[in-house]
């Protein structure tokens, strides 16, 4: 075991894994990962699905199968994820009953297709909920300002949400609230707000990526001195705001009710600038009750030289507001940033579906066409 991932244990990150597959699932990857590299949940995405039935063979007989019944592409798909995504469940059904399931804990992402429509994601996460039928699951759902409804219904109905691809505080404060109205129409109708989980995923790298090019493009000394702190400054930021949520009347009487706190989530914690450390997105982003999903090469590299040095979050904040007002002074606009960064994660999104259907849609035509 890693000191330096003892150590994050120890100051309340809970590490999480950003990589899910079944050639992982079928050895000892996952389980020897959970074992001895202080693993303690996974997140899954099509992409990654579509690159694992594209390269191996693990898919085929039931891909077969599928073939042969004539199941549409959307939900062979949907199928598929949701075998891998039970396994991982069960995998880490040991880590969910020793937290009292606080970790322990799988994501799968509705159809990204949905994401400006409330009452199809709202479907979604009913049939991927129903699908999995494990405990310690999260169903994954975007925070576009149109599914803010559907995050809090499916709170309410008792399904556990992982909240993704936030970038601007602004809707970090809306994704709150919504946890807080489904927490408390959950509450009225008399469910066990104990069962209920959430995290909100914060996005991290995509910010410094965006903003560092606006920043190279202005070009002055005063630019180029402001490259590669924005995210962090924005995550921090984001952890404030959850301590004053945290901090409200209305979240200590549903606390006190049995709420669980909606954890904030550290996403994209992968270094995207090779100037840069490659373990920063985790070194400087330590504070309790936070998860940081990392991809297994950052894992291995906090494993192997990470600078844990205790709560990196705390007596930072008006320093990180400080970072946000110099690049607001020097002609990056932190509101446009965060707009075109949800808009481009929502294209993303729906291009990472749309590899895992048309990826899924030639194996299907080659399984029909070979009976």
């Amino acid at each position: 075991m890693s000191e330096n991932l003892d150590r994050l244990a120890a100051e309340g990150v809970a590490v999480w894994l950003d990589d899910l597959s079944r050639e992982r699932l079928a050895g000892d990857g996952l389980a020897g990962l959970v074992r001895e590299q202080r693993v303690v949940g996974i997140t899954s995405n099509p992409t990654i699905f579509a690159k694992a039935i594209r390269s191996g063979a693990r898919y085929d007989e039931q891909v077969g199968d599928l073939a042969r019944r004539g199941v549409r592409v959307e939900e062979a798909a949907r199928l598929l994820t949701a075998f891998d995504v039970r396994w991982a469940c069960d995998v880490l059904r040991p880590v969910f009953e020793a937290s009292s399931g606080v970790d322990g804990r799988v994501s799968i992402e509705v159809d990204p297709r949905v994401a400006h429509d409330t009452a199809a994601t709202i479907a979604e996460a009913r049939a991927l909920w129903w699908l999995v039928d494990r405990p310690n699951l999260f169903v994954k759902i975007p925070a576009t300002a149109k599914s803010l409804e559907a995050i809090s219904t499916a709170l309410a109905e008792g399904i556990s949400i992982n909240v993704t691809l936030i970038f601007s505080l602004d809707r970090y404060d809306q994704v709150l609230r919504a946890f807080l109205d489904g927490m408390a129409e959950a509450h009225a109708a008399g469910r066990d707000l104990a069962a209920i989980a959430s995290v909100a995923s914060f996005f991290v790298s995509r910010v410094d990526t965006e903003i560092d090019r606006r920043l190279d493009k202005i070009g002055t000394p005063e630019a180029r001195a402001l490259r590669g702190q924005a995210a962090i400054a924005n995550a921090r930021l984001a952890y404030q705001h959850f301590e004053q949520a945290c901090a409200s009347e209305r979240w200590k009487a549903l606390a006190a009710a049995g709420m669980r706190p909606q954890r904030p989530l550290w996403a994209s914690t992968g270094v995207k600038d090779p100037a840069y450390d490659d373990t920063r997105y985790v070194d400087e982003l330590v504070a309790p009750g936070v998860v940081n999903t990392l991809p297994e090469q950052t894992l291995r590299a906090v494993a192997e030289h990470g600078r844990i040095q205790g709560d990196t979050i705390h007596g930072t904040y008006a320093a990180s507001q400080q970072v946000l007002d110099d690049l607001e002074a020097v002609g990056v606009s932190y509101d446009d940033v965060v707009r075109v960064l949800e808009d481009e994660g929502i294209t993303k999104f729906t291009a990472s579906g749309n590899e895992l259907f048309e990826q899924l849609a030639s194996e299907l035509h080659t399984k029909r066409a070979a009976v």
